[in-house]
């Protein structure tokens, strides 16, 4: 550092003071720490006692976990006719929750036909009625609005995509302990099956043919 002087803060944030550079040069060496300037544009210059290597091994491990978290959303897209049938609707709303719960956006279209295009309110009012549906999940992100002979909205999902997908593991770790549960149970009933069979082979060969005479025949 070429100033003679740095506002200095020690290891655990404390406030040191303004020092002389040498000070605090020496204070650092006296605790095996490194001497950093965090503030270089500050009038004194802010300097920080800090062991640096484990600063940077966490600061890059932070940066991997922050990689590693980041949600990479992504957009379906549902396509609708105005005039749907309910099977149908249903359908492709079953299709829409599923994006939903899985963290995803969903741009929904609906394609107008015809005279359909003077009838923009019905489509409105089918947006509306999808919107409310899925309310549990996804909400409005973009309001309807038209696009040539097509209407469009967007659904954003109400959890995050890594949230999504840690419920989604917890679900199938919950799933598979069941099944390896109902799985055990099962070779128990087997292994106590069997096991009562041996039991019952046992007693009737100890027993002998004797055994099953009537005693009233004088032999």
């Amino acid at each position: 550092m070429r100033v003679p002087e740095v506002r200095l803060v020690g290891p655990n944030g404390e406030q040191v003071g303004i020092v002389r550079v040498e000070d605090a040069l020496r204070l650092a060496a006296e605790n095996d720490l490194d001497l950093v300037e965090v503030a270089p544009m500050a009038r004194p210059p802010v300097a920080k006692l800090m062991d640096y290597g484990k600063f940077k091994f966490e600061a890059a491990q932070k940066e991997r976990d922050a990689r590693r978290n980041q949600s990479n959303v992504s957009t379906k897209e549902m396509k609708l006719r105005l005039k749907i049938d309910n099977h149908d609707y249903e359908t492709k709303k079953g299709h829409v929750v599923r994006f939903l719960k899985a963290g995803d956006k969903v741009k929904i279209t609906i394609m107008f036909r015809g005279r359909e295009q003077s009838r923009p309110e019905l489509g409105m009012e089918l947006l509306k009625r999808l919107a409310e549906d899925v309310a549990e999940f996804g909400y409005v992100e973009s309001a309807p609005k038209q696009d040539g002979r097509n209407m469009l909205m967007v659904l954003g999902p109400t959890k995050k995509k890594t949230e999504a997908r840690a419920e989604h593991a917890a679900d199938r770790d919950r799933r598979m302990a069941e099944r390896q549960h109902a799985l055990d149970e099962e070779r128990r009933l087997e292994a106590e099956l069997r096991a009562q069979a041996a039991q019952a082979a046992a007693a009737k060969k100890k027993r002998g043919p004797a055994d099953n005479m009537d005693p009233d025949i004088d032999l």
